[in-house]
């Protein structure tokens, strides 16, 4: 239902900037064609990837490891594999929602999505170039474990 409205939405607003600038909206709707043909082939990949895993894994791999009765092993357990996954958002968000459907916990979720974008081991290498050693795993450390309290917080204000 949202993402009808979504549509109807960016409908509406690219039919009325196409009103006060044709070639402006035009050259916006060719800049978007050529992202999306460009970033597709990776969306496919990872979106099938993610299914794929999915389908592998039992449920009740998934309510026994990620779910109420993993306990703070679970939410460490994904809290560490956010930190070390690099996936767009666009991908978690829609993956968090079938583990959590499938049985994973709330805070468990939480820690694996706070932690997806907080910390960062992948990209920690060019973070140390920037910022230095020191800096980047200060930031990355104290990032983790407020990854935790805010996956407990969720955890006590959702359940």
């Amino acid at each position: 239902m949202y993402g009808l409205v979504l549509y109807l939405i960016s409908i509406i607003l690219v039919i009325v900037s196409w009103k006060a600038n044709r070639d402006r909206t035009r050259e916006a709707l060719r800049m978007a064609a050529k992202t999306l043909v460009r970033t597709a082939p990776f969306m496919v990949t990872v979106v099938g990837l993610i299914g794929l895993l999915l389908a592998l894994i039992p449920p009740e791999w998934i309510r026994t490891y990620l779910g109420n009765q993993a306990g703070l092993a679970g939410t460490v357990g994904a809290a560490l594999i956010g930190a070390i996954t690099l996936i767009p958002g666009l991908i978690a968000f829609p993956l968090a929602g079938s583990l959590y459907q499938e049985g994973a916990s709330t805070m468990t979720i939480a820690a694996f999505i706070t932690t997806l974008t907080m910390v960062g081991v992948v990209t920690a290498p060019v973070e140390v170039q920037q910022l230095g050693k020191k800096i980047t795993l200060w930031r990355n450390g104290l990032s983790l474990v407020f990854a935790i309290l805010i996956a407990a917080t969720m955890e006590a204000i959702l359940n």
